[in-house]
């Protein structure tokens, strides 16, 4: 039953392509309220999810896209990270790492409910105008920019 359980949490569903970005209350890594619709609602915009700041994988992760970060403002496109950290633990983690982006603190994990994920589960998304147009549920970590440029690429083709 307790494999069942941890099978479930790593396997979790998802929000579906086409489905709209949740309009959620949560805060920033600075501690500021933010309204997750109204920040990632228009646009193209990135959100990724990793369980915890400052480890290996989820570092690879968020360094990928930051690594890219130059691409991606050149085509118009918004980044946004979240974990279940404290803001004081993200803002820590996007000044080590000089990340350009916005990091949720979604230590209730209102945000990873919101979109069907569990705890410790890796994923990113792509929203266009506030609608889901790419998924991945096991989110890369050092690939993570090519995967997503990947997707950008078949979208202006």
């Amino acid at each position: 039953m307790l494999v069942l359980s941890l099978m479930s949490e790593l396997y979790s569903k998802g929000l579906e392509v086409g489905a709209e970005i949740p309009s959620i209350s949560t805060i920033d890594h600075t501690g500021t309220a933010i309204q997750l619709n109204e920040i990632a609602g228009s646009g193209t915009v990135v959100v990724f999810f990793y369980p915890k700041a400052d480890t290996p994988g989820c570092t690879k992760q968020a360094c990928s896209l930051r690594d890219g970060w130059d691409e991606l403002l050149a085509r118009h496109v918004s980044v946004i990270g979240v974990s279940t950290d404290s803001a004081d633990a993200q803002q820590r983690f996007r000044e080590k790492y000089e990340l350009p982006f916005p990091l949720i603190a979604d230590k209730e994990q209102t945000v990873a409910d919101a979109f069907g994920k569990s705890r410790w589960s890796r994923q990113a998304y792509i929203f266009k105008d506030g609608r889901v147009i790419w998924r991945d549920l096991s989110a890369s970590t050092a690939k993570q920019l090519d995967d997503v440029l990947a997707v950008l690429d078949g979208l202006e083709k």
